[in-house]
């Protein structure tokens, strides 16, 4: 992998993923995103503050970005552009994409907390690790109403499945830890308020 290739896939996953689309689609609906609701720019407020169809809209644009940052890389050939590593980049744009979520550069470096990217992005490399995750996610949001617990329950189970079902260690594992420690650290606010029991149930 040469550093030109890190460069533009690394850019290009950010820019993509900075795609503010709650910001855009709360100012179709007329509000503000960051300040009604959670605060929070991401499918789940917007589906609070906007409705169903705006929410799940959201959502699904959300991990579209993360899909196509880490699938540009692998499927570039088809474009005419050859990555000298394609496997290797296609981590570095779902990370890039991730970030560029979490930390807009469209919207002050704010942003979500990242959960809807990662589904996307991992959907294109490791599949049967986000099903499992996505099946304790569903589980969890069920019993308790909480998207923020299940959210932090799947990333915890996320590293755990992809050890377990791919070569160990291995890139997807340590990448899986990765994200999920990101999308811990973005909910620590919704951690305290889960402890103090103060978290709003949707």
């Amino acid at each position: 992998m040469v550093w030109v290739d890190f460069i533009i896939v690394a850019l290009a996953g950010y820019l993509l993923g900075a795609i503010p689309f709650a910001v855009i689609i709360g100012r179709l609906c007329g509000v503000d995103i960051f300040k009604v609701g959670s605060g929070n720019p991401g499918a789940t407020n917007v589906k609070r503050t906007c409705g169903k169809t705006a929410g799940n809209a959201c959502f699904i644009l959300d991990a579209l970005k993360g899909f196509v940052a880490t699938a540009f890389p692998l499927y570039a050939g088809l474009l005419g552009v050859d990555f000298s590593d394609p496997h290797t980049l296609a981590y570095v744009g779902l990370i890039a994409a991730v970030v560029g979520h979490s930390f807009s550069v469209f919207v002050g470096f704010r942003g979500g907390k990242g959960v809807s990217v990662a589904i996307g992005g991992l959907l294109a490399i490791m599949c049967l690790a986000i099903a499992i995750s996505l099946v304790l996610w569903l589980v969890v949001f069920y019993s308790t109403r909480y998207v923020s617990l299940a959210s932090i329950a799947m990333a915890l189970v996320l590293p755990v499945a992809a050890a377990l079902i791919y070569p160990f260690p291995g890139a997807h594992a340590y990448i899986a830890l990765a994200i999920s420690v990101v999308i811990i650290i973005r909910h620590r606010g919704n951690i305290a308020r889960l402890i103090k029991g103060t978290e709003n149930r949707f």
